[in-house]
């Protein structure tokens, strides 16, 4: 697609948000196996229900533009994916590896933040104000869920981490 316009730059950026979440949703799978905190297990199978439902209010914002959702790979996010998937090839200790997972969570979290508030932002200058209501309360989940995140580290996952001798 020719970027020409600043809707076509938001279509753009609805359709990396798109794929975004569609990688998502296979790896969130991957890293509530690998949690070995319950906490943190049970955050990362609510963020795999809350991405389903962003996947869908993508669709539903796509239902009312000249364009399909599909048809393009986000590269940052695969990127990002990809460097959490390494970290579960390592041998890491189990509760370091919870803050490691809770580290990689968080980038995606700050990526699809930056992607939310990008295409609320067009959606508003466009006057999609429907297409923006709904990507800011998506928006808003994924700062919530990031919240949790840093909550769940900075309470009990670092800590624990901390409590695991290095081995020299």
């Amino acid at each position: 697609m020719n970027l020409d316009s600043l809707y076509k730059l938001y279509i753009h950026e609805l359709k990396d948000l798109y794929s975004a979440e569609n990688q998502l949703l296979d790896a969130l799978p991957k890293m509530q196996a690998a949690a070995t905190d319950t906490h943190l297990k049970e955050s990362f199978a609510k963020h795999l229900a809350e991405t389903k439902v962003h996947v869908q209010r993508l669709e539903n914002v796509f239902k009312g533009l000249d364009f399909e959702p599909g048809g393009h790979r986000c590269n940052a996010m695969e990127g990002i994916i990809s460097e959490g998937e390494e970290l579960l090839k390592e041998d890491i200790p189990p509760r370091v590896l919870d803050a490691a997972l809770i580290a990689a969570a968080q980038r995606v979290e700050h990526y699809e933040m930056a992607g939310y508030g990008t295409a609320r932002a067009f959606a508003e200058k466009l006057g999609e104000h429907e297409a923006a209501e709904t990507l800011q309360l998506t928006l808003d989940e994924e700062g919530k869920t990031n919240r949790h995140l840093s909550r769940l580290a900075e309470r009990s996952i670092n800590f624990l981490a901390t409590r695991v001798v290095a081995e020299a």
